[in-house]
């Protein structure tokens, strides 16, 4: 399938002008911009301890980023992947209260599938609200996540808590066996491994199979799913639950991987960073991995500087601010034909009549 360029030029063109701007606004604070552009640069791909560092990050963010995506090619509008990730990773570390797990890989398996099938329920719920109460799914979804988090929080803080826990209130550690390990004994988890593969497969299934199709025929155009029977309902609610499905993951991932329970350290926004990934990819699950590797790596450029420049290590977020908004704005540009734009400016313009003048050889 050929992509028309305009489809990548647009968001290379716009994180290059958020790179721009975010360097002048740093002008402005006494510190170079090119020395700036040059630590993200180190921070995120300069070695192979920032390149850990990166994809490390990036595993959540293509699954969150999914969150998005998926939803979004059957027309809906879900900005709640933060909720889901937070009880994927609740329902991750709840497991061992519930029942006994197998101290091995299928311990493992059952601790994930508790995430996703968390996550998923509770996008599905998001879009059951729209399309059975009419309740627009970007609010709910929005709302349904700061719920999330609460719920989270009150579980985490008492019901769950860990007596030994006493600074920073936490579950239960999981078991050596459940926990996901590093590949090749690096610092990056086979999560990322799931994340590529999540979005690959995810891709493949929206191209090349009749319910893919059928997604992105209601999502493209509700009237016509309508016209040919299509279970638009059924596909919205599949749509959001897959999704859910991946945000919930990344949660339990993130637990079995990086923290061995679930803690406040969970709530690192990545699920609002997925959002930007996902517009930034233009909601296709394949362009999600190098975006999400992007993003990792500004992620995990932000300590450093803070250590080499003095900026606040969450100046990185000032960054994907400006290149989400810009993202946003290019779409004005998405229809338009630059080409003819350019040609109908540049075109001479006939010369203005002077008021008060006459054409030769017509009465006074």
């Amino acid at each position: 399938m050929r992509i028309p360029v305009k489809e990548i030029a647009l968001p290379v063109l716009a994180i290059t002008a958020a790179l721009g701007i975010f360097g002048i606004l740093v002008w402005f604070a006494g510190v170079s911009p090119v020395e700036v552009w040059a630590t993200l640069f180190k921070g995120a791909f300069g070695d192979w301890f920032s390149w850990q560092n990166t994809l490390q990050r990036a595993a959540p963010l293509m699954l969150t980023a999914l969150c998005v995506a998926l939803p979004a090619r059957a027309g809906l509008v879900i900005i709640g992947g933060e909720g889901a990730l937070v009880l994927g990773g609740l329902a991750c570390a709840a497991m061992p209260y519930v029942m006994p797990l197998p101290d091995n890989i299928v311990g493992t398996i059952m601790v994930c599938a508790a995430g996703a099938l968390a996550g998923a329920l509770w996008i599905m719920l998001a879009g059951w609200l729209r399309q059975f109460r009419g309740i627009n799914e970007t609010i709910s979804s929005l709302l349904l996540a700061y719920i999330a988090i609460g719920i989270f929080k009150h579980l985490v803080e008492g019901l769950l808590r860990d007596p030994a826990s006493l600074n920073k209130p936490s579950t239960l550690s999981l078991s050596e066996g459940i926990r996901i390990g590093g590949i090749a004994g690096s610092d990056v988890h086979w999560g990322l491994v799931l994340g590529v593969i999540a979005c690959l497969g995810l891709g493949l299934w929206l191209r090349a199979t009749a319910s893919g199709f059928s997604i992105r025929v209601v999502g493209g155009n509700p009237r016509t799913a309508q016209l040919v029977g299509l279970p638009a309902n059924r596909l919205i609610l599949a749509a959001c639950g897959l999704g859910g499905a991946c945000a919930g993951l990344a949660g339990a991932v993130e637990v079995a991987a990086v923290h061995t329970n679930a803690n406040a350290s969970l709530i690192a926004s990545y699920g609002y960073a997925g959002i930007l990934v996902s517009f930034i990819a233009r909601h296709s699950p394949v362009a999600v991995v190098p975006v999400a590797i992007l993003f990792g790596g500004f992620g995990a450029a932000g300590s450093l500087l803070q250590r080499r420049l003095g900026l606040p290590d969450a100046s990185v977020l000032v960054l994907q601010g400006i290149a989400f908004v810009l993202i946003l704005a290019s779409e004005a540009l998405r229809h338009t034909d630059i080409k003819a734009s350019l040609a109908k400016w540049a075109a001479p313009r006939p010369p203005a009549a002077v008021p008060g003048t006459m054409h030769k050889g017509l009465p006074s």
